[in-house]
This record gives structure tokens, C-alpha cells and sequence, in this order.
């Protein structure tokens, strides 16, 4: 017998799935309902450890967490990280599968439609509710052939599909009726009604529009949710979203910047400093120079030698060793900590071309690429300040050297990371160290400012989740969608 599943599908891309998903889940789950999320298939370099040590979208890990239960890889059995503009790496439930062409993984996906079928089979058997995330929009019907998705999935699973629409951007009529339109009849079948998301202003001047749709479409509207500021505080899923930048202006406050390098992965480990108000945090888009500031953070990125090159190219490493000689402070996360190193080798071509790089030679290590990709949740400390610290490791290779004989921190008994003889220079493998709040506190008064003592990070995230629960269980009819899920 299925259990009680509903799909929400988007006009577009960033029309709000993720968010909304995330707060049905904590919303349900606030009904006393075992909810887990699911999306078959992500591209996203913004990816989450699982218990089992595989790796998914992080914003299935972050409906997990509105649903409180421990992300899994069944959720997101397919994730795709794009490597280049036409390659990504494709993960399969949880693992490397391999590194593909976009048509290449285009003739694979009926592979795949199986494996996403058994995760979702076995989220079925565990819970009272599967509420479903779509990717992009299933109105791309060039790309119909072999979905798995959207539409494709849907009709596999038998599942009940609901429709949202984004009327901040404009066009919301335009978007779910001609979304509506071209769907096929067998996919029409299975659309139950819509929502409309991000809404300002006043709903009365809207009335009118809902009719139209009414008589297009001839689907019911479960519900308009009104813009939400808080949301910002959530992590993002896109790196789109961090094309916004604004040049630091001090005011006593930390000043850190970071390149925005093509590639930059789980790129929510800055969250946490955006959030201090004694911070400004500047994120440097290509074709501006790195600022002068307290702090350069060289971040994750999932094609480590490829963005090397074009921190280079942008002449990032000259402002870099400039930063360095005026005695300024850098930490390396992950690849950006490989980056700092003496040499960066990939004799098997794991990421690209086989070959090496001369690395910005800022720290004594060197990196090679091989072996098992490393999958971890990690805690320990910070071997400076003795401030406690928790996180994940997602990288391949090992990085050793004079340098990492002072590492950065020690993680369940071991060391990791390295620090430069003068202590400016450090790095290390930890993603989500900056979530740790003593840590974060130690961190910012080594640079000479101070960490607001009332923030902590992760009751921040629940509290936007909870916000966000009570405003769809205000605009939503939650009782209807149950209902949909439940007649499936």
C-alpha cells in the first residue's frame, strides 16, 4: 500500500522548493507526523555528510533537520557537482558513480530511475509522510526524455504533484499556467492545485489574477505564501545566491573577504559570520581585487585546480601575498587550505586532467589527490585557543608538511590542518567550523574583534525553521495538501 506522499515542483529554478519544503516538514512534523524529505535527483556543490558516510544535497540535509530526523542518503539519491561548465561528478546514493558530459548523463538516468525508486521505496516504509522535492521545472520538456526529476519520477511513483510559482520575479500566471500547458496530459493528471510563494503587498489587488488561473488551469490554490525576511538566515542551496556583495566600510568591525571562485562548494560555512554584526563580510566577485581587510578566507571548491587557475588569472595570488606581507591573517577550508600549500598533485586525473599545480606556496604542505573520498562528521578542538569545534570533512587526498606538524585543530584524537610559523597563515579540512560558537568567538578575537555573545548559530537555524513552520501553517491549507498526499 503507498503511503502518503506530494511533490512540490517549481515554474523555475530558486522559485522557493527547498524552503518550502523544509517548512511543510517541520510543519507536519509538528502534527506528531514521522516526516521524511526526499529529492531524486540535485546539482549542488552545497552538499551534507550522512550518518552512513555518503554525501547529499545540503538542503535535504536541512529538511531533515525541519523534520528531526538524521539526513540519510536515500533522500537525495542522485547529486550531481558541477566540475566544469559541461561535467559534474554524478553521486549515487551517496557515492561516486562517475564524472560525466551533460549528454553522457543523459543517456544514463534510465540507469538511475531504479536506484531513485529503492530510496524512495525505503523512506516509504519509514515514515507517515514523503514530501518530495522537484528540480528546475518540469515545463524544460526538451529535457523530458528519461526525467527523473520531475514529471518523470512522479509518473514512476505515482505521486500527487503540486505546483509553485514564484510572484517575486514577475509573471506568476505566465509561469504556472504555461508550465500547466505544456505539461502532457498524464502529467496534468497528477498536478492537484498550486501555491504562489514570495508574495508583497496588498493580496486584495490579487484576487482577480486567481480567478484567471482558475479558469486556465482549473486547479485550486492551496494557499499564497507572503514574503519572509527571516528566510535569508537559512543556508543556501545555489551559489547564485551569493552573486551579492557589498564593499566592507569597517566601522570597527572585522573586515574579511572572500574570492568567489567558480566553483566554491558548502559554501554555508561563511553563514555564521555573516550573521556577527561585528563582521563584514565581503564576498569578492571576479574583476575586483581582494580588498584590504582583517582576513582572506580561500573557501571549498569542488575543482581545486581549476579554481587555483582562476584565482590566478583573476590576480587573487598577488593580492594575496601582498595581504600576507602587511601581516594580515588567512585560513584555507578545505581545498582553499590545499590551494595555500606548496604543490597540488592529481596523478589519476580524480579531478580533471591528470597533472600538478604549483600551489601559492603560503604554506609548507603538499597535497596529492587518491584513495576514498573522505565522508566524516568531526569534533575536537582548536589547538590556538582550546575552543571546542565540531563539523565535517569532504575531501579527497591527503595533505602533509613541515607546516600540518602544527596543525589547526585536532579532530577526534587525530590532527588536521596546519598553521604557518607565524600564526597568521592556517588551514584546515573541517567544513562547518564556524557553526561552533566558542570556536567562532575564539576565532574573531584572535583578529581583534569580538563575537556577539547572545548568537548561537544552530537554536538560530531551528528558530527560522519554527518561524517558518507558523507562517506556512498560516498561509497554507495543510489539511488539504494532507489530504492530497493521503489519497495518492
Amino acid at each position: 500500500m503507498p503511503r502518503p506522499a506530494l511533490m512540490v515542483q517549481g515554474t523555475g529554478s530558486d522559485v522557493g522548493k527547498s524552503v518550502i519544503v523544509a517548512g511543510l516538514a517541520r510543519a507536519f512534523t509538528r502534527r506528531g507526523l514521522r516526516v521524511l524529505p526526499f529529492k531524486p535527483q540535485n546539482m549542488s556543490n552545497n552538499a551534507a555528510v550522512t550518518e552512513e558516510g555518503g554525501e547529499i544535497g545540503r538542503a535535504q540535509a536541512l529538511q531533515a533537520r525541519a523534520a528531526g530526523v538524521a539526513p540519510r542518503v536515500d533522500m537525495n539519491p542522485v547529486l550531481l557537482k558541477p566540475e566544469a561548465e559541461r561535467c559534474a561528478q554524478v553521486i549515487v546514493q551517496g557515492r561516486i558513480a562517475a564524472t560525466l558530459s551533460a549528454q553522457d548523463y543523459h543517456l544514463m538516468k534510465p540507469s538511475l530511475l531504479p536506484r531513485v525508486l529503492d530510496s524512495f521505496q525505503r523512506l516509504e516504509e519509514d515514515c507517515d509522510l514523503v514530501l518530495i522535492e522537484g528540480a528546475g521545472s518540469p515545463a524544460e520538456v526538451n529535457l523530458r526524455a528519461f526525467d527523473i526529476a520531475n514529471m518523470g519520477f512522479a509518473l514512476a511513483a505515482k505521486v500527487p504533484v503540486l505546483l509553485l510559482g514564484d510572484i517575486d520575479r514577475g509573471g506568476v500566471i505566465a509561469q504556472l499556467v504555461g508550465t500547466h500547458v505544456l505539461l502532457a496530459p498524464e502529467e496534468r493528471a497528477l498536478v492537484k492545485g498550486y501555491v504562489i510563494n514570495k508574495f508583497r503587498g496588498d493580496l486584495g489587488l490579487f484576487s482577480d489574477a486567481l480567478d484567471i488561473l482558475r479558469a486556465r488551469m482549473g486547479l485550486r490554490c492551496f494557499g499564497i505564501v507572503p514574503w519572509l525576511e527571516k528566510l535569508r538566515d537559512l543556508p543556501a542551496e545555489d551559489s547564485m545566491g551569493l552573486r551579492s556583495t557589498a564593499t566592507p566600510t569597517r566601522n570597527g568591525a572585522v573586515a574579511i573577504a572572500v574570492p568567489l571562485l567558480p566553483h566554491i562548494a558548502n559554501f554555508d560555512d561563511l553563514d555564521p559570520l555573516r550573521a556577527e554584526s561585528g563582521v563584514e563580510l565581503d564576498l569578492v566577485v571576479p574583476g575586483r581585487p581582494l580588498p584590504v581587510c582583517d582576513l582572506v578566507i580561500l573557501p571549498g571548491s569542488k575543482a581545486t585546480r581549476a579554481d587555483l587557475a582562476v584565482l590566478r588569472s583573476e590576480g587573487w595570488d598577488i593580492d594575496l601575498h601582498a595581504h600576507a606581507r602587511r601581516g594580515g591573517c588567512i585560513l584555507g577550508i578545505c581545498a582553499g587550505y590545499q590551494m595555500l600549500g606548496r604543490r597540488i598533485a592529481d596523478p589519476h586525473g580524480i579531478e580533471g586532467a591528470p597533472g600538478v599545480e604549483e600551489g601559492l606556496g603560503l604554506l609548507e604542505v603538499e597535497t596529492e589527490f587518491a584513495g576514498e573520498k573522505r565522508l566524516v562528521a568531526a569534533q575536537g578542538f582548536d589547538t590556538l585557543t582550546g575552543a571546542l569545534v565540531r563539523g565535517y570533512e569532504m575531501h579527497l587526498g591527503r595533505t602533509a608538511g613541515i607546516d600540518a606538524e602544527r596543525p589547526m585543530l585536532r579532530l577526534d584524537g587525530r590532527a588536521d590542518g596546519a598553521v604557518s610559523r607565524d600564526g597568521r597563515i592556517a588551514g584546515c579540512h573541517l567544513h562547518g567550523l564556524f557553526a561552533s560558537d566558542a570556536f567562532r568567538r575564539a576565532f574573531l578575537a584572535r583578529l581583534g574583534g569580538a563575537g556577539d555573545p547572545a548568537l548561537e548559530h544552530e537554536a538560530r537555524i531551528d528558530a527560522v525553521l519554527e518561524s517558518l513552520a507558523r507562517h506556512l501553517e498560516l498561509h497554507l491549507d495543510l489539511d488539504a495538501l494532507l489530504a492530497v498526499a493521503h489519497a495518492r
